[in-house]
């Protein structure tokens, strides 16, 4: 049953509008993920030039480095990856080819972003363990205890509290304009 049923047909007006709406949020999410590319960008250059143009004693903190660095490149790859999928197609083109390719996105997101959360933190957690075993090697033993338990707690918030609301925001943003794409499609249907 048609969500327009009962109700005269929108014009032409109301489906530019709700076109304008979905750009508009689209856009929203693509400028977030490019801004995250730039961010990371930067990131894998410091933790190069950090790697390959400062001496250490320890293998490990170079190993540790390295999976960070290593870890950073998969993130970059993914994040690129999902914003070529968002903005490879123009919403005014085909809608339906579009939605299909939101829909597909959303789910290859959500199935990707799972496993990849939890490696991801593993990875940056072994880096930054092997990092600082030299780095606070002559620090106070207090003080490599509030490095580790900060960093642990930090890992520990981002995991159980910030990533599920996030996940869940992003989730029901692309909902709505999927939703509204839906409605779009029906009103040609």
């Amino acid at each position: 049953m048609s969500v327009w049923q009962g109700q005269p047909k929108p014009d032409k007006l109301s489906v530019d509008e709700a076109l304008k709406q979905v750009k508009k949020g689209i856009r929203g999410i693509t400028n977030k993920l490019y801004w995250g590319i730039v961010a990371m960008i930067a990131l894998i250059a410091c933790a190069f030039i950090i790697t390959f143009f400062f001496s250490f004693r320890s293998q490990a903190t170079t190993i540790g480095i390295l999976i960070i660095l290593v870890t950073m490149l998969m993130y970059l790859s993914l994040i690129v990856r999902h914003y070529h999928i968002l903005n490879k197609h123009d919403l005014t083109q085909n809608p339906t080819d579009y939605l299909n390719t939101l829909k597909e996105y959303q789910k290859k997101r959500s199935k990707v972003i799972g496993w990849f959360y939890y490696t991801y933190v593993l990875l940056i957690s072994t880096g930054l363990a092997l990092y600082f075993i030299e780095v606070l090697e002559n620090a106070p033993v207090y003080f490599k205890v509030i490095t580790y338990g900060s960093t642990i707690i930090w890992f520990l918030f981002i995991t159980f509290y910030l990533k599920p609301r996030m996940f869940k925001n992003e989730e029901e943003k692309l909902n709505l304009l999927i939703d509204r794409l839906i409605r779009l499609q029906e009103q040609f249907d």
